[in-house]
């Protein structure tokens, strides 16, 4: 498996305002308020707008490249238009994480471990998400992805409805999902028969309701169940036959 990266990381912030009148730049979100530009290539006209956004707040350019388990990273500390630490190339990774080049290039930013992150230990590239695109392509398309966004807050809030979507969205197909090795009174078919329904997610939902009642209450009688079933149809407000 191969990683490349080449870019610039900085408070997302610092990097969408000072590549937002360079229009074609995109940056990309990651974790604590941070971003990055991908580089295509690092040019003394990259190197003059890299010196520029600097000036904002520390930022860092770094690079990366594995193929098979070998390769080798490089990186370097910006702040207030001259290079500040770095640059640092390495090739051997048996040194503890917190010595290697892009790690402490993002120390350096203030990047840190939180009490949930401790699982990865010093290792600030996998804290930061450095690991969630492979290449240029990537990152290029997790910026694009993100333009609508004027400020890390705005992404990040936009994250959190999205996972609470994700959240009831599952929570709601799970109240149609049947429990598995769990009896249940009445089939699907007497269950359409009954409540007057046609085949779908309605069956499932009842089953699963029948199910829970199980759970419950003990094993039910067909005429308890169709009772239940009932009562249950009335309140999901979906009507039902006398059948």
């Amino acid at each position: 498996m191969s990683y490349e990266l080449n870019a610039v990381i900085g408070r997302f912030d610092l990097l969408r305002s000072r590549t937002a009148a360079m229009g074609a730049e995109v940056v990309a979100p990651l974790r604590q308020g941070m971003g990055l530009v991908p580089v295509t290539m690092m040019s003394p006209s990259f190197e003059q707008a890299v010196r520029a956004w600097s000036q904002g707040g520390p930022v860092a350019c770094v690079e990366a490249d594995f193929h098979g388990g070998d390769g080798y990273q490089t990186a370097a500390v910006w702040h207030m238009g001259a290079v500040v630490w770095g640059p640092v190339h390495a090739k051997d990774f048996t040194r503890p994480r917190e010595s290697w080049p892009i790690n402490g290039a993002l120390a350096q930013l203030d990047v840190v471990v939180s009490a949930s992150e401790e699982a990865e230990g010093h290792d600030l590239f996998r804290v930061l998400g450095l690991g969630w695109e492979q290449d240029l392509e990537g990152w290029q398309s997790a910026g694009r992805r993100a333009r609508w966004a004027a400020t890390y807050d705005d992404w990040h809030q936009e994250q959190l409805a999205e996972r609470e979507r994700a959240a009831r969205a599952a929570a709601e197909s799970e109240k149609y999902r049947r429990l598995p090795d769990v009896p249940v009174a009445l089939d699907g078919k007497a269950i359409m028969n009954l409540l007057d329904l046609p085949p779908g997610p309605l069956i499932g939902a009842a089953t699963r309701h029948l199910q829970e009642l199980h759970l419950e209450r003990g094993p039910l009688s067909r005429d308890e169940a169709v009772t239940r079933l009932r009562a249950w149809a009335v309140g999901q407000d979906m009507g039902h036959s006398g059948g």
